[in-house]
């Protein structure tokens, strides 16, 4: 099996701007997870695709010096596109692609707004895709990309690993038991940072909430599956941080979303994030309060417990759950358990049945967050950019005679 990696900012490599990323992934994610399955015999080629190719020598010498030089036999070694001469490729990928064979995998981190474009040509190609979420920016290209993803007989996901956190999926089973849903709210904050971060595209390509709040409208659709479903949006936003950094977005989006049980009974949701919170003991702060008519839950992702103070940092709440960066006392790299790590690798071991003919794509329906299960995410996402371009308009969401998202 194959990889190839497409997009080559934070969460890949943890290299932004030239330099390690100031957040709690200067090591990256998929990169450092890709180098580790390798080394476990369940890849083999590594492939990696940008729009700048003079950025790679950087980014070969940081993944030496936060992977190679820290983990134990760790070989960080990739094929890149386009080479290091080229300083604007926005198709680069494509020759990645090519190299690839059907049944391969190909994990795409770029903007949003070019995840359906690049998606659609690894499907073409017959390549198995792990999409960062939000999976598309439009229900018509989720819709569109599903069909040629069932006719291409590939699997294709959105990369959401809460849903491999122990505590939510501990959480979503209780909630599945808690009668008819009533009220659900979520708040996810990155700091001020990530907007320089995110420069190039914040405002452009997306917004804070396809960025943050598809994390918690995954886990409430994945939790009310088959229970409820969600009717209309309407949202409201913050704004001036942004401006004052000359960045046209949003600092804070929420979106309040109707939703109805099975039962005929209704249920409401606001979903919140920014992207203009202080600096402070975590870099992401992330809970959800959960009501059902027989029970409530109550849950702090960003705080569990568990922190540590140094001179240099200060005090941080830590989560080696997400992924656990510091090697064990032989030097070898131990993060195998975290869900980060998880999420990723049980997409590649899903492709790699598919491809040897034990399983089929639908088997991973309800399993994996695939690109069905997902349909009522985008549904919500691009609901509440366009009741934030009508001013806070009402948008209902489409469903055609079957009870199946149709399409604005």
């Amino acid at each position: 099996m194959d990889v190839l990696m497409i997009g080559t900012g934070e969460y890949t490599t943890g290299y932004v701007h030239g330099k390690a990323a100031v957040s709690d992934k200067s090591a990256g994610v998929v990169a450092l997870t890709c180098f580790d399955l390798r080394r476990r015999g369940k890849v083999d080629v590594l492939r990696m695709a940008g729009t700048n190719g003079t950025k790679f020598p950087g980014i070969r010498r940081h993944l030496e010096a936060v992977v190679g030089q820290v983990y134990r036999d760790m070989d960080i070694r990739f094929s890149s596109y386009p080479s290091d001469d080229v300083s604007c490729d926005p198709t680069a990928y494509c020759q990645g692609i090519d190299e690839m064979q059907p049944g391969d995998v190909a994990i795409v981190f770029t903007p949003d707004d070019t995840h359906f474009e690049i998606a659609m040509h690894a499907v073409q190609a017959g390549l198995h895709v792990l999409i960062a979420k939000p999976l598309t920016k439009t229900l018509e290209e989720h819709l569109d990309l599903a069909r040629v993803a069932a006719s291409s007989n590939v699997l294709v996901a959105m990369e959401v690993h809460k849903r491999w956190d122990p505590l939510y999926i501990d959480a979503r089973d209780r909630i599945r038991g808690l009668g008819d849903f009533s009220f659900f709210q979520s708040y996810m904050s990155q700091p001020k940072s990530q907007l320089e971060t995110f420069r190039r595209w914040a405002g452009k390509a997306s917004d804070i909430s396809y960025y943050l709040n598809a994390h918690h409208i995954d886990f409430h659709a994945w939790a009310n599956a088959g229970l409820a479903r969600p009717l209309s949006v309407q949202a409201s936003a913050a704004t001036g941080v942004a401006h004052g950094l000359d960045i046209d977005t949003e600092d804070t989006i929420s979106l309040m979303v109707q939703w109805e049980n099975t039962s005929g009974n209704l249920g409401t949701a606001i979903y919140t994030s920014s992207w203009i919170a202080s600096r402070s003991d975590v870099h992401s702060q992330q809970r959800f309060f959960y009501m059902g008519h027989d029970g409530e839950v109550t849950l702090d992702q960003a705080h569990r417990g568990y922190s540590l103070s140094t001179d240099e940092s200060g005090m941080q709440s830590l989560n080696p759950l997400f992924m656990k960066y510091t090697p064990d006392s032989k030097g070898d790299f131990v993060g195998q358990s975290g869900y980060g790590y998880r999420s990723i690798e049980d997409f590649v071991s899903a492709a790699t049945m598919i491809r040897s003919g034990g399983s089929t794509p639908n088997d991973y329906c309800h399993r994996l967050a695939t690109i069905d299960d997902t349909i009522p995410v985008t549904a919500v996402l691009e609901a509440g950019r366009r009741s934030l371009d009508r001013h806070g308009a009402t948008i209902a969401i489409p469903y055609d005679e079957e009870g199946k998202v149709s399409g604005f």
